[in-house]
């Protein structure tokens, strides 16, 4: 079982990450309806939710603020009391009362999902371990896009995700699936 006081933390889940056009083509389209999976388990489990939301400086971004693209998607719209930290770089904990908001509620055990793998999902979990939570990433409630290297060559998007979550994984959190947190979590119906 997972433990007590277990905190779900969801990364950047919004409306702008749609735009195919901006961002090319990505893993996982399940990604956020198992992401309102454990939105919902840990809303009736009573476990405290916190969101992150991306405010661009980018000019062509669409997560730039007060533009439609930086508003949550509609499966994962925080609750009026759950907590929404807005950040202007990858990770969750810069800039933000993320750790603190954390810490005040005895929080040490963080299950993190969101958008996208490799940057602000892979960024924010790297810290929370750093910070001496121990840490979960859903890869099925993560997702990605296709990526150009350094090299010129472009790699796909599945190819991103597996060795961004590769490299999470054991080093600085634990990598499980939806099903498993929600078994462990012993939610039975959401």
């Amino acid at each position: 079982m997972l433990p007590e006081n277990i905190a779900l933390i969801l990364i950047d889940i919004q409306q702008g990450f749609d735009d195919a056009a901006h961002w090319g083509p990505r893993n996982n389209p399940n990604a956020e309806a198992n992401m309102a999976k454990l939105l919902n388990a840990w809303r009736q489990a009573g476990q405290p939710v916190f969101h992150v939301q991306h405010l661009s400086k980018e000019s062509q971004s669409p997560l730039r603020p007060n533009q439609p693209g930086c508003e949550f998607k509609p499966e994962v719209q925080p609750l009026p009391e759950e907590p929404v930290f807005q950040k202007h770089v990858n990770s969750g904990f810069i800039g933000t009362r993320l750790e603190v908001e954390l810490k005040a509620l005895g929080v040490e055990n963080v299950v993190i999902v969101g958008l996208t793998t490799n940057h602000c999902v892979s960024t924010t979990t790297r810290m929370a371990g750093n910070l001496g939570f121990k840490t979960y990433v859903v890869e099925d409630a993560t997702a990605t896009f296709d990526l150009k290297g350094h090299d010129g060559n472009t790699y796909p998007a599945a190819q991103v995700h597996t060795m961004a979550l590769a490299s999470l994984h054991q080093e600085f959190a634990t990598v499980l699936t939806t099903q498993v947190v929600l078994d462990q979590l012993g939610v039975t119906s959401v």
